[in-house]
């Protein structure tokens, strides 16, 4: 039987601290994945959705968007994964007599583990000027609030229009579609915040701002170099394919400044001899320090370009441009100065160089540990500069892997979700419509929170996601936030976002992707069910389709809410057929596919199991379509931090019970804490040095060239093994600490794995 919510939030002044693990899923896994799916759905209930995930008849994990293979299991999901569909699933509910019960003030004290667990959404809520709480609003108030705002703004580029990785490729389409019609390209994501600085350094390099491997490619690989990543917790599949790689032969190379227990040692609940035994996954862990994988990887060029031949000649005569800029920057490479970067011995790093030079077929994987730093875009840069010299993109089990995080945020990008959108998009997207769009580029979402600071931006409109927990500089973005003259979220749950709001708010509840998407019948009958589709981290797009009866009859699905907001705010003047897009979703498809490339004749396509992959040049024909024309080396400067003495670097992580925002429970199982959140992990060196005691609390302050104060009060000091002069905290927690103009050049990434703190008492 599930359980029903936490009336108060749990304390959480004294986590409880054991022994970090050394092995990943198994038992406990299985065990915590059964407990959490009770106590959210029940065990019936538990049985019939788990059974959907991820399977060609059902529906997509709303998790991470690791994908499938053709030959799927039974259980084709992780333990997160299922936490994922748990909290969507749950048979809590959130009425408007909770939202009577709790006003702002008290949703804006609690934390988002108590806002999260409260259940679904039901209706929509509106949040009038100077009330103060929330009432239930009938969905056509609210499209005509929605529309008064926008119509009273002095320019379509005062609104915001945020994306989360959760909106279906319908949706972002139909969603990007009204934006552009609207007049802007305000069109922010969460993208700008993890991998931006992927995208931006792949597109320069080999003409797409995607990864060029699949699951196949991965079992293939005589290397895999897992950079910057924790895969047990923050895509634990992805532990499978690794264990397949394993069995063919790869070896496997973790950088990361904390070991984690994922990369140690993988039981596979797959397999009985796996929950057992387990299979070791690293040959070599580079217990790197933080931003120091710039460094490392021009080091090993060097080492490469030095190596009688280590080069793949011909591939690089024959495919790519500034091969001799780059190969004498390369050999400027300093060793001195690089094991200061990464912290690093020559043996280790030599180890290395040998495993790079015995393969034929290497991947680099990586996820936020490479993307949130100053220097971020210059680092890929520089492992695709590693693929390059060795021939290694364009062939099989070899090329790069960029690890999204949240299922079809590749999608969105995909279907136009970008501020900054390609001229051809545009174009095609005009001739399709009959509209204009805007040619501008729009804001970014650090550029969305100055906006909303400076008065440049007055309504905020949020498609999912969670933007105040996820953002940098919390006070900032808060109080930017709390300019706004509207604020909207469409959301399955609560978060912290709903409590920081405009002068007027509304949350639009939306269908999960559990959910049933039922087509509007006659009185008296049944709707026929509908599916949306994905794209996954992989270049795969495939259908997902519901199974559980909506959490209540007033939800409205994704292309529902936008198809009837643009019929409120854009009136007779748009000849865009918005009501058959909400009634049919292939006819949505029908113009992707005259729209976007990759998706021609796509209702046909999807039609089929398991859905098809997308066209990517450099994989398919080793084709670059970059200005030059081919695969470009470059040259950047290397840089790493350097931080004064007396402070240490922290990165901010999730934890095992968490994902993106959403905190699932209170543990961090792997690291061995239990029981809070409020924790900082440093080398027991480095707190020996400062003073810190295993126990104590202490105060985190960041130091910025602005002289702001930001402070992260009471956390617990916990002596863990990560590499000297780094510290490791949760987020949302320590999103304080991040300053809002301390981002990734090119990308505008906020640099939340660079963060320079000291320590005072609590």
């Amino acid at each position: 039987m599930a359980t029903k919510p936490p009336v108060g939030d749990p304390v959480q002044d004294a986590p409880q601290v054991t022994p970090p693990q050394h092995a990943a899923a198994g038992l406990p896994a299985i065990a915590h994945t059964l407990k959490v799916a009770q106590q959210q759905m029940g065990l019936a209930r538990t049985a019939r959705t788990l059974l959907k995930v991820n399977q060609k008849d059902g529906f997509d994990c709303p998790g991470c968007a690791w994908p499938e293979g053709d030959k799927r299991h039974t259980a084709e999901f992780c333990e997160n994964g299922a936490k994922a569909v748990a909290e969507e699933a749950t048979l809590r509910r959130v009425t408007p007599a909770f939202f009577a019960a709790h006003p702002l003030a008290d949703l804006a004290a609690r934390s988002g583990y108590w806002l999260g667990q409260q259940g679904r959404i039901t209706e929509p809520m509106y949040l009038p000027p100077g009330g103060d709480r929330y009432e239930a609003v009938s969905w056509e108030r609210a499209f005509e609030i929605i529309a008064q705002e926008l119509g009273a703004l002095g320019s379509p580029d005062e609104a915001l229009f945020y994306t989360s990785g959760r909106t279906s490729n319908e949706a972002a389409f139909l969603f990007q579609l009204f934006v552009r019609e609207f007049g802007t390209n305000n069109l922010p994501d969460c993208s700008n915040m993890c991998h931006e600085s992927s995208g931006s350094a792949l597109n320069e390099t080999i003409g797409i701002g995607k990864g060029s491997v699949s699951l196949e490619d991965l079992h293939q690989a005589d290397l895999i170099i897992v950079a910057g990543q924790n895969p047990g917790t923050n895509h634990p599949r992805m532990l499978t394919a690794l264990e397949q790689a394993k069995s063919a032969g790869a070896k496997i190379i973790s950088v990361n400044p904390l070991p984690e227990a994922g990369m140690e040692r993988f039981k596979n609940p797959q397999s009985p001899l796996g929950m057992l035994k387990g299979t070791p996954l690293n040959d070599l862990f580079l217990q790197i320090r933080i931003g120091g994988d710039q460094a490392l990887f021009r080091l090993l060029n060097k080492l490469v370009l030095e190596a009688d031949g280590a080069t793949d000649e011909e591939f690089i005569r024959e495919h790519t441009h500034g091969y001799e800029e780059f190969a004498a920057a390369a050999k400027e490479a300093d060793w001195a100065e690089t094991l200061t970067a990464t912290g690093l011995t020559r043996p280790e790093i030599e180890r290395a160089l040998a495993m790079v030079l015995a393969s034929k077929r290497t991947i680099v994987c990586w996820a936020m540990g490479l993307t949130q730093h100053k220097h971020s875009v210059a680092t890929i840069r520089e492992v695709v500069n590693l693929l390059l010299l060795r021939g290694d993109i364009g062939r099989p089990g070899a090329g790069v892997c960029p690890v999204r995080g949240h299922s079809n945020v590749q999608g969105d990008r995909t279907m136009g979700i970008f501020e900054r959108p390609a001229p051809a998009f545009l174009d095609a997207l005009d001739k399709e419509f009959g509209i204009t769009s805007p040619r501008a580029h729009g804001f970014d979402v650090v550029r969305s929170i100055e906006a909303l600071r400076d008065g440049e931006a007055k309504v905020l409109f949020a498609m999912g996601g969670n933007f105040v927990g996820a953002t940098p500089d919390t006070e900032v973005t808060e109080a930017a936030v709390r300019r706004a003259s509207l604020t909207v979220h469409v959301s399955t749950k609560l978060n912290r976002s709903h409590a920081v709001t405009g002068r007027r708010a509304l949350i639009l509840p939306t269908l999960g992707r559990t959910d049933k998407d039922l087509q509007a019948a006659a009185p008296g009958k049944k709707g026929a069910a509908r599916f949306v589709t994905v794209e996954d981290s992989m270049g795969m797009v495939h259908a997902s389709r519901g199974n559980l009866a909506p959490a209540s009859p007033h939800l409205l699905s994704e292309p529902a809410i936008v198809a009837r907001m643009a019929r409120a705010v854009l009136g007779e003047a748009s000849t865009t057929p918005w009501e058959e897009f909400e009634r049919d979703y292939a006819a949505i498809r029908d113009r992707i596919s005259r729209v976007v490339p990759g998706f021609e004749d796509f209702n046909t396509r999807i039609a089929r199991p398991g859905g098809f992959r997308l066209p990517h040049a450099p994989r398919d024909e080793r084709r670059f379509p970059t200005k030059t024309g081919k695969a470009n080396f470059t040259a950047a400067p290397v840089e790493y931090p350097r931080v004064p003495a007396g402070r240490l670097l922290l990165q901010t992580l999730r934890s095992h019970d968490q994902y993106n925002t959403t905190i699932y429970g209170l543990d961090d199982r792997y690291r061995g804490i239990t029981g809070g959140r409020r924790i900082v992990m440093v080398n027991p060196q480095d707190a020996a040095e400062l003073g810190l005691a295993d126990g104590s609390y202490t105060d985190l302050v960041g130091e910025w060239h602005d002289g702001v104060e930001r402070r992260a009060p009471g956390f617990r000091v916990v002596h863990y093994p990560t590499a000297r002069g780094c510290a490791a905290a949760y987020y949302p927690e320590t999103n304080v600490l991040v300053p809002l103009d301390s981002t990734a050049d090119t990308s505008n990434t906020p640099a939340s794995k660079s963060v320079v703190v000291r320590f005072e008492p609590a």
